[in-house]
């Protein structure tokens, strides 16, 4: 793996771009530029801060108590969750149920391959590809590719490619945790009269009636077949969180509430009152099968508005 001093003589940029070393040794992106600044690990292709310039409040969550080491996943910013969604089902490639939750892209060094500078946004593209440790859980073949445009907008591009001479089945979610003022106040427009699985209930199949959608307690919902946009209001932080995403097919809402967050130790009991998750992904009936030589597209672009 690349050191932080080898990375700079690549793809450093004076006064917008560095890339130093955190906890753990664990290598990172410091991004400042103009329009907005960012935190980036290559542990996980983990965003881990983003925040526009002229906003008041940071738009991503991170858990105070969030572990930074190898092999451990980070609690908050932005997840990347590949090839499984939860645990591992039997429908995924290798019909086997053996590795870790969400999959192995979370916990994986990823590569630097390409940093610029484009008006006032920043250009970073991580890679990653197969190696022993995924070749043992069935995994071979493939080749994953995350572009993050960081300016006023924040824009996620993650590209799957198959290389292998067998389709490829997986699922993808950008974990995005969104940090907000109180979940309690929020409103999320968007997935009105949409059927989701109701994670709590047994997963039972249902459909969201209402056109606005508040949270009251613990949360986990994907919902399946939407492509459309979401967009939080925010009350508390006078502000309105902008979610698109393309590529997608399954919408995830997660909050752990008091009921669950005390239970996770790199979380604690107070953290679900900071942050909604708002995630665009492909999982359960909405995963990809994707042919040899083919790839697929799945991307989320988040922006910040002021509540009228």
């Amino acid at each position: 793996m690349a050191s932080a001093n080898d990375l700079n003589a690549l793809y450093s940029i004076p006064g917008v771009l560095e890339f130093t070393t955190g906890p753990n040794e664990l290598v990172r992106a410091e991004i400042t530029s103009p329009s907005c600044s960012a935190e980036l690990y290559l542990h996980g292709a983990h965003l881990t801060q983003w925040k526009p310039t002229d906003t008041a409040e940071p738009v991503l969550f991170l858990s105070p108590l969030s572990g930074f080491a190898p092999g451990k996943a980070i609690r908050g910013g932005i997840p990347v969750i590949f090839p499984w969604f939860g645990a591992r089902s039997e429908e995924v490639t290798g019909h086997s149920k053996d590795g870790g939750q969400h999959g192995f892209a979370r916990t994986t060094e990823w590569e630097v391959a390409f940093a610029a500078s484009v008006g006032d946004a920043v250009h970073l593209v991580l890679t990653f590809g197969p190696s022993n440790a995924t070749r043992a859980l069935g995994f071979d073949g493939f080749r994953a590719a995350l572009e993050f445009r960081l300016g006023e907008e924040l824009h996620v591009r993650m590209t799957v490619a198959n290389e292998g001479s067998e389709p490829l089945v997986f699922e993808e979610a950008l974990h995005t945790y969104l940090q907000v003022g109180d979940p309690r106040q929020v409103k999320l427009h968007g997935l009105g009269q949409t059927e989701f699985l109701d994670k709590f209930d047994d997963f039972k199949r249902k459909t969201q009636d209402n056109e606005v959608l508040t949270l009251t307690g613990a949360t986990d919902r994907p919902y399946l077949n939407t492509t459309a946009s979401i967009t939080i209001e925010d009350p508390a932080f006078a502000r309105k969180l902008v979610v698109g995403k393309g590529g997608s097919r399954t919408t995830v809402v997660w909050n752990p509430w008091s009921e669950l967050s005390g239970t996770m130790a790199d979380l604690g009991p107070d953290a679900w009152q900071h942050f909604v998750c708002v995630e665009a992904a492909n999982a359960f009936e909405d995963r990809i099968t994707l042919s040899p030589k083919a790839a697929h597209i799945m991307e989320t672009t988040i922006s910040v508005e002021p509540l009228a």
